[in-house]
């Protein structure tokens, strides 16, 4: 496999800085668990294709001690035993907030008022833009074909 190009935050790296202090910040709220943010960081990239993020954040994941059932299953969160009910409510939210356009309403009332069940205002800010952040480099590793595993520094 080939990337299309330079990843496109290398090649403009001040945007790197700029969504990396944004994530931080967003990170440093406590607003939302960070396995929380895990598990939507990997749901979206599922949904999206973006092998980078998947292993990205897969190994991130394991780092912080992480299940592999969880990991695992991630994608089919509806079918297993393994998440939490404020968990199963901001992987729903990821989904509709990834798959905007397959919904005549993007994210549906029931979706939000469930989240909101679970997370206050100031973690649902977080998460929303967290989806948002994971999305742009979805979109961003995916449109040019970046390779899963060229990002680490651990080789």
């Amino acid at each position: 496999m080939q990337a299309r190009m330079k990843n496109p935050v290398m090649v403009v790296p001040e945007t790197l800085q700029a969504v990396q202090a944004l994530a931080g910040l967003l990170e440093k709220t406590g607003a939302v668990p960070p396995k929380t943010l895990g598990l939507v960081h990997l749901r979206a990239s599922q949904i999206n294709g973006c092998a980078v993020c998947l292993d990205m954040h897969a190994r991130m994941a394991k780092k912080h001690d992480e299940t592999d059932e969880r990991l695992f299953t991630v994608a089919a969160w509806r079918e297993t035993p393994y998440f939490s009910d404020s968990e199963r409510a901001a992987l729903a939210l990821t989904e509709a907030a990834t798959r905007m356009a397959d919904q005549p309403d993007a994210v549906s009332d029931e979706i939000w008022e469930e989240a909101a069940k679970h997370f206050d205002e100031r973690g649902l800010a977080v998460l929303v833009m967290h989806i948002a952040l994971i999305n742009f480099f979805n979109r961003v590793n995916a449109t040019t074909r970046q390779v899963a595993g060229a990002y680490r520094w651990d080789k």
